[in-house]
């Protein structure tokens, strides 16, 4: 079991009940997100948010700088991930799942969300999760390793609900890769729900509403 990552932690009640573990994207790191929990407006909900920050590594497409990634990307005109660090996220965030169990979180009340990297690293590990889940939440990002994901899909999570948002004039995963991402999924059979804003790689009022009601929706009306 590999070490867990430090996190920023958000308890929205006493005793939660349900857990939304949201990955950050490249550079950044959790408090990226932190503050954006009161405007999804869940008052009644007991939730508790974990915003972990990615391990730091060098990273290619910006010239080897060190900084928080989820995985390498291979400079080009095809970015790739990095497989190997892909997997090794994947087996942090495992672990964190893992201990939202421990603390009494049951899988199906465990959401896994990220924004870019951090999406991806959020399809990777809740698409090959072997207990279901609640969600995932796929926000400015791509299923990565998407030539694996049949074989290695789990079937426990192959009704997974999943929510993905992209803007139309992303300059950093453009628009197609993320469509292709959505019609790979639903192809295999999962449920997206696909929403589109005009903006660039970023995330606006309207999705965070949006974002809001299909937490409510996949937790429950006590969310």
């Amino acid at each position: 079991m590999p070490e867990l990552p430090d996190a920023i932690e958000i308890e929205t009640g006493k005793n939660p009940s349900a857990s939304v573990i949201w990955l950050h994207g490249l550079g950044a790191d959790g408090n990226d997100f932190a503050p954006i929990v009161p405007e999804l407006e869940l008052p009644k909900a007991a939730i508790r948010f974990v915003f972990p920050h990615a391990p730091v590594q060098p990273v290619t497409i910006n010239g080897g700088m060190r900084m928080r990634a989820w995985y390498d990307i291979t400079d080009g005109a095809i970015r790739r991930e990095d497989e190997r660090g892909v997997r090794a996220s994947q087996a942090l965030i495992e672990a964190l799942i893992g201990r939202e169990r421990k603390r009494g979180t049951k899988a199906e009340r465990v959401v896994l969300a990220g924004f870019s990297q951090g999406g991806a690293i959020a399809l990777q590990t809740g698409l090959r999760h072997p207990e279901r889940i609640a969600g995932i939440m796929a926000l400015s990002t791509y299923v990565p390793l998407a030539e694996k994901l049949t074989v290695e899909a789990s079937a426990a999570n192959r009704g997974v609900p999943i929510f993905m948002a992209h803007g139309s004039y992303d300059p950093i995963i453009p628009l197609v890769r993320a469509e292709q991402s959505r019609e790979l999924l639903q192809s295999l059979g999962y449920p997206v729900e696909w929403r589109e804003y005009g903006m660039p790689h970023s995330v606006c009022p309207e999705e965070l509403a949006h974002i809001g009601a299909w937490l409510r929706k996949v937790l429950g009306p006590g969310a």
